[in-house]
């Protein structure tokens, strides 16, 4: 297990303080991770020990860090398409449903706010699945009811590249925000009680989602851009409309995210990548190799916990300290900040926010009690519904 080291007495608070109440991390990329490194061959890379230099996440560093509840990602990458996307998106499922079964005593699956805070009273890690990227459904929605029956919780709109019904924040403007058919998309996730992550999504996506839900979006990992300039940012005015939505914007610890000085480095490393015959997202043992002698060349600028703490001050200002979270998207990044390297480092940005004088109050909201709520308002928006599950099509609705 990797060490934290006890630099200040607040560590120790917060540790007390996420026994009470654990994070709910809205973004964990472990299943694409074992795909990669192990082919979801479980035995390889067996995450009940510990997994340090080859992941950021295991279960005896889940438990250090404080972790109740982990949304895990069944990501697949947006250069798939098509029933390939979605059979990947179901190996994905599949992978996740394999771990909770190998570990039931530590992983408890859960597809509601009860089932989370069962686990919680259980002492398990509640978890939960997040696709993303609405490229999984094939522009479908039987397959996005589909991923629903099969425990999916919320839905990414995008991943980094536009799709036929909604524009990603890192691609060129397509439909301009959402088509018809991707208000459609956002009104059966309402009545599914999925969730609707705008995570990735340009900021016209954000704004006709807002208009269109009638339930509490999330963003699972995304930082404020006013605090880092970053496309994959939240913009303040959409900050803003959150209290209204009641919505959960959490925050993410990528640095090329949160630091302003790396996301230059990041672009110069993503061309190395791409120049080596590797996609930027790779993070096998090749890659890393790849990006460890370009980082002894180019020395990365190196965001900390207080780097995303300022993220959050901000947030809390601009939305309010019932509609933020965290997101870290561990095992989805190549590099994380100093002090918050895997999942064991929750507790020293718990620490960072008492010492700048969160309360106790504040910080069981941001690390627990939003998350758990998003959920099951969702919910309860599903269990109003009157609408019959939609027959529509992108060609029925967009031509």
């Amino acid at each position: 297990m990797s060490p934290v080291p006890e630099v200040r007495g607040s560590l120790a608070e917060a540790r007390a303080l996420l026994a009470d109440f654990p994070v709910v991390d809205g973004h964990n990329d472990l299943p694409w991770a074992l795909r990669e490194h192990a082919g979801y061959d479980l035995d390889r890379l067996d995450v009940a020990a510990d997994q340090t230099g080859r992941l950021h996440t295991d279960l005896p560093r889940l438990r250090s860090g404080g972790v109740g509840a982990q949304f895990w990602s069944v990501y697949v990458r947006s250069d798939m398409a098509g029933d390939d996307a979605v059979s990947a998106t179901l190996e994905q499922i599949d992978c996740v449903d394999r771990l909770l079964a190998r570990h039931p005593a530590e992983l408890a699956p859960a597809l509601t706010a009860d089932d989370m805070e069962a686990a919680r009273a259980a002492g398990r890690i509640a978890s939960l699945k997040g696709a993303e990227g609405g490229h999984s459904i094939n522009s479908s929605l039987a397959t996005l009811r589909a991923l629903h029956t099969l425990g999916v919780r919320y839905m990414t709109l995008t991943h980094n590249d536009n799709i036929p019904w909604a524009d990603s924040a890192t691609d060129e403007p397509g439909v301009g925000g959402l088509s018809a058919f991707g208000r459609e998309v956002v009104r059966e996730m309402n009545r599914l009680g999925m969730l609707v992550d705008l995570s990735h999504v340009a900021a016209t996506t954000m704004r006709d989602a807002l208009d269109t839900s009638e339930a509490p979006v999330i963003f699972s990992h995304s930082s404020a851009r006013a605090v880092c300039d970053h496309p994959r940012n939240i913009p303040d005015g959409i900050l803003e409309r959150l209290p209204a939505n009641g919505g959960v914007a959490m925050a993410t610890f990528v640095p090329k995210f949160v630091l302003p000085a790396a996301v230059e480095w990041t672009r110069r490393a993503d061309e190395n990548m791409r120049a080596h015959g590797l996609h930027h997202l790779d993070t096998s043992a090749r890659a890393m190799a790849v990006h460890a002698a370009f980082e002894a060349a180019e020395p990365r600028p190196t965001a900390t916990a207080a780097t995303v703490a300022d993220h959050l001050d901000h947030m809390r200002e601009a939305a309010g300290i019932a509609h933020i979270g965290i997101g870290g998207d561990f095992d989805g990044t190549a590099f994380t900040p100093s002090d918050l390297a895997d999942v064991a480092g929750y507790p020293n940005l718990i620490a960072e926010l008492l010492d700048r004088r969160w309360s106790r109050t504040d910080i069981a909201m941001l690390t627990w009690q939003n998350a758990v709520r998003v959920l099951r308002d969702a919910e309860s928006v599903a269990r109003a519904s009157t609408r019959p599950p939609s027959t529509a099509t992108l060609a029925s609705l967009d031509g």
